[in-house]
């Protein structure tokens, strides 16, 4: 695989003004990358000024979150016919916080991903286990479940669209407690696994990117790591000298 992707969800963090700032630097930077697919996912109040910003650069914009249908009653949900109207590359699904908080499910998470592919922007799916999974050793039976049902009825042509984030529950937030090199490198090598028995070859093309508690100290380490095929990065990500060191690094050390 011979991208390596690199980005970064904002939550529910920057202003308009701050995120303007910030990616007008972001855009300096990724003039300079040549081995990195960039991208970043602000909130929905900034998405068309990020947008617009962005226009002829190498940087892709996605979106935190979307409903599955076009259109409809459900209010202060936001639908793919607008994301795709304003020009977003990627759409996140699943993340554990929308989980947690908002009661999503893997099967609700399917009629996203479907929605996407349909509306031509590329589905990050979020998957992960939490800490009592990993404590009673299901954290893969519960990767694979989420996997199945997440990509339930995609056909090999729709799956080379779709990325997936590895993202242990334990391993992010604020209190959240980085993993292993080791037990990342195994987890994504089961993943890998397990996306070939679903989708024969074609579950060689689709990026795994890991996330969890990815900071200065750690980053390069998970790049090298097999099947890491990108970083899904928070906190460290947010300030843009940090973010800068990355992406720098990165762009010099990664090769695939």
């Amino acid at each position: 695989m011979n991208k390596f992707w690199v980005g970064t969800n904002w939550k529910m963090t920057k202003t308009i003004a701050e995120g303007s700032f910030y990616t007008k630097e972001l855009k300096k930077i990724a003039e300079k990358l040549s081995n990195i697919e960039l991208f970043i996912i602000p909130s929905h109040t900034s998405l068309v000024s990020i947008k617009e910003l962005t226009e002829n650069s190498k940087i892709h914009i996605g979106a935190q979150n979307m409903h599955w249908e076009s259109e409809g009653a459900y209010t202060g949900e936001i639908s793919p016919t607008m994301l795709h109207e304003i020009g977003m590359n990627i759409v996140e699904l699943g993340h554990s916080e929308r989980r947690q908080y908002y009661n999503e499910t893997d099967e609700s998470i399917n009629k996203k991903v479907i929605a996407a592919l349909k509306y031509g922007m590329k589905p990050l799916v979020c998957i992960g286990e939490n800490s009592t999974q990993k404590k009673n050793n299901i954290s893969k039976e519960t990767l694979a479940a989420q996997l199945i049902v997440c990509l339930k009825g995609l056909t090999a042509e729709q799956v080379k669209h779709v990325m997936i984030a590895y993202e242990p529950v334990w391993a992010i937030g604020e209190d959240g407690t980085p993993a292993d090199a080791a037990y990342v490198e195994e987890i994504h090598g089961f993943l890998r696994e397990k996306l070939k028995d679903l989708f024969d070859s074609k579950g060689n093309d689709i990026p795994i990117l890991y996330g969890g508690s990815v900071n200065k100290e750690n980053f390069l380490e998970y790049s090298k790591l097999q099947d890491v095929n990108g970083l899904f990065i928070g906190r460290a990500a947010w300030d843009i000298e940090s973010f800068r060191v990355i992406l720098h690094t990165l762009n010099s050390q990664v090769y695939r």
